[in-house]
């Protein structure tokens, strides 16, 4: 297992995370939406890599997308 990729994309969640809690304490309009897009960015992240589903079936991977595809488009739809 080579530990380069896992030490990028926890630093990349780190960032995120951080640019997360940002984006809340300050005044943007769409700070709602863009957080969801962030979360969903940590989500993938966190399946791809530590989840290792980046080795699966691609039925899963397409399930996965699907799912997180409908749940930011019902969250930003109401």
């Amino acid at each position: 297992m080579k530990q380069k990729p896992f030490l990028y994309v926890l630093i990349a969640l780190i960032a995120l995370t951080l640019l997360s809690a940002m984006v809340s304490n300050s005044e943007i309009v769409y700070a709602k939406e863009l957080i969801m897009i962030l979360a969903a960015l940590k989500f993938l992240a966190v399946a791809f890599y530590f989840m290792e589903l980046k080795q699966s079936n691609r039925f899963w991977k397409v399930l996965l997308v699907s799912f997180l595809t409908i749940f930011i488009s019902l969250f930003l739809i109401i």
